[in-house]
């Protein structure tokens, strides 16, 4: 017989080990299991398609609409069901992510009302977004052409009698919680954590780009090609343009305003039109942040996420954009009173001879008898 001796201390730590029965983790909450008897999506989403007012009112667009844009995206938030749970459909998914663009709600806020655990909520919103961006950033956000250009320059000067222009641009930050282990990266000056949104939108307050690098890589290089100003040969031929603010650097291919208040009446004039034509740009981001709220709260996810969240969101901005509706939207924002904080500098103040030069001309075409389009600025 073999007699094998054990350490007491470690024979009673091993009875304790076996005796200790950890508790079972639950794979899915009982409020959670009880989602179709009682789940929103089940039961307000449904009813809703009956009601096209409040469905625009929850969703920020109709129910046609939303089911456009799952034609578009289900596949790619669609899952496989396992034995041990169901998947979430992907109109669920595409529900819950519209309601978080349209109220920034936070994620165990339409966890509890969908009835789904947050890290889900997080996941579908997450995955629904690039889903977004993969499946209609092509058709939103065409790649450029000369008649392209062209024909948004043609809207300027028709709309906002500014002529040569090929869009308005302005940056915006959207706040953020504190990344983690970000240092200062995300810090702005106003003392809050952001990324920054550059778009530059047509005279019909659509966004054709996000990026100003994006621009500058896929536009045809005969956009900044000159072109004579609308019913003036006197002025010989002009590049085209971008108008913005004064945060960004005087450019033959962007023009921003004259700065002081102590400026000659011919250059009034020529502030007063560029800042009507720029003034598409701030619509638009009215537009765009009144429809989707949470560009107005402080997002809790990471810059990746929040990235693709706004991305997202301005791609949904282009597909549901309809002049009847965009006066409302910008209604909406003024009463609200919310604006996006603006980016104070893109770039430094000096300009180039040749940009200053294209400045002057423009303001003695403003103030020419071709370029006058209205009384308002022979009272400047």
């Amino acid at each position: 017989y073999v007699v094998r001796f054990v350490d007491r201390r470690k024979a009673i730590a091993l009875y304790l080990f076996l005796k200790r029965r950890r508790k079972r983790r639950i794979w899915v909450h009982s409020v959670n299991q009880r989602r179709i008897q009682f789940g929103a999506y089940y039961h307000l989403v449904s009813e809703l398609r009956l009601y096209s007012d409040r469905h625009l009112k929850y969703f920020r667009m109709s129910a046609e609409q939303m089911d456009n844009v799952l034609s578009l995206v289900g596949a790619d938030i669609t899952r496989q069901t396992t034995t041990y749970r169901p998947s979430i459909e992907p109109k669920q998914r595409l529900a819950v992510t519209l309601r978080y663009l349209g109220t920034g709600e936070s994620f165990s806020s339409l966890a509890f009302q969908y009835r789904l655990g947050i890290s889900t909520v997080a996941e579908s919103v997450h995955m629904t977004c690039r889903a977004i961006e993969r499946q209609m950033m092509a058709s939103q956000f065409p790649k450029p052409t000369e008649e392209m250009w062209r024909n948004i320059a043609t809207k300027f000067w028709e709309k906002w009698n500014f002529p040569n222009c090929i869009g308005a641009i302005d940056g915006k930050h959207v706040t953020l919680v504190s990344p983690a282990h970000s240092g200062s990266l995300y810090f702005n000056y106003k003392g809050t954590f952001s990324i920054v949104l550059l778009a530059l939108a047509d005279a019909e307050y659509r966004f054709t780009f996000l990026q100003v690098g994006d621009f500058g890589r896929t536009s045809d290089g005969g956009v900044y090609s000159d072109c004579p100003l609308p019913g003036s040969g006197a002025q010989g031929p002009m590049p085209f343009t971008m108008v913005g603010d004064a945060a960004f650097p005087l450019k033959t291919y962007l023009m921003r305003p004259f700065p002081g208040k102590q400026i000659p009446q011919w250059r009034r004039v020529f502030n007063y039109r560029l800042s009507r034509a720029r003034m598409v740009i701030e619509c638009a981001f009215g537009i765009l942040s009144s429809r989707w709220r949470v560009l107005h709260t402080k997002m809790n996810v990471n810059p990746s996420n929040a990235d693709s969240v706004v991305t997202a969101a301005c791609i949904l901005h282009n597909y549901l954009l309809n002049p009847s509706e965009n006066q409302r939207w910008l209604e909406e924002s003024e009463e609200r009173g919310e604006v996006l904080p603006r980016v104070r500098n893109v770039g430094g103040n000096r300009g180039c001879r040749e940009a200053y030069e294209v400045r002057e001309r423009l303001c003695t075409f403003f103030n020419s008898t071709e370029g006058r389009v209205s009384w308002q600025e022979q009272m400047i």
